[in-house]
């Protein structure tokens, strides 16, 4: 029996809409990464983007078990010598760009390499609950009633 491999012609790719509000971060990051790398598909093929299309809403609601939230921080650093900087996981959800702590964890379990750029651009993130991809018909991927764990109240 051949292994089998799908060719690009092969490929379809949907739309997913994925509603963050109290979702916990890191399962919406495993969630979205499988969705991204196409490893629910029966037809997934390693090398090539089989994955879907995710929109994420109110990324901003998202939450964090534990002192995550206080105790989390994002590290980068200047270029200067002792340049080294870092913010918190509440500074920056409530800062001007609180979508970042949800791509972060989802870049962060892609691959680093070609495939994983091409994935990570297949992912789009927004703050509020406006978006701007009716027009794609995206279905409603309920990550809440997956699992009970899933959900946190803040």
């Amino acid at each position: 029996m051949k292994t089998y491999t799908a060719k690009p012609a092969e490929i379809e790719k949907k739309w997913i809409l994925i509603d963050a509000e109290g979702i916990v971060l890191g399962r919406l990051a495993t969630i979205v990464a499988m969705r991204l790398r196409g490893k629910h598909k029966a037809t997934f093929t390693p090398h090539m983007d089989m994955g879907d299309n995710v929109i994420i809403i109110n990324a901003d609601k998202v939450q964090m078990t534990g002192a995550k939230r206080t105790d989390k921080r994002y590290y980068w650093h200047t270029g200067h010598p002792g340049g080294i900087k870092f913010r918190t996981a509440e500074q920056v959800l409530e800062g001007a760009h609180p979508e970042r702590v949800v791509i972060k964890a989802v870049e962060r379990m892609i691959s680093r390499n070609r495939l994983g750029r091409q994935q990570m651009s297949n992912l789009r993130v927004y703050a509020g609950a406006a978006h701007p991809h009716e027009a794609q018909a995206p279905e409603v991927l309920d990550v809440a009633s997956m699992n009970p764990k899933n959900t946190r109240s803040a």
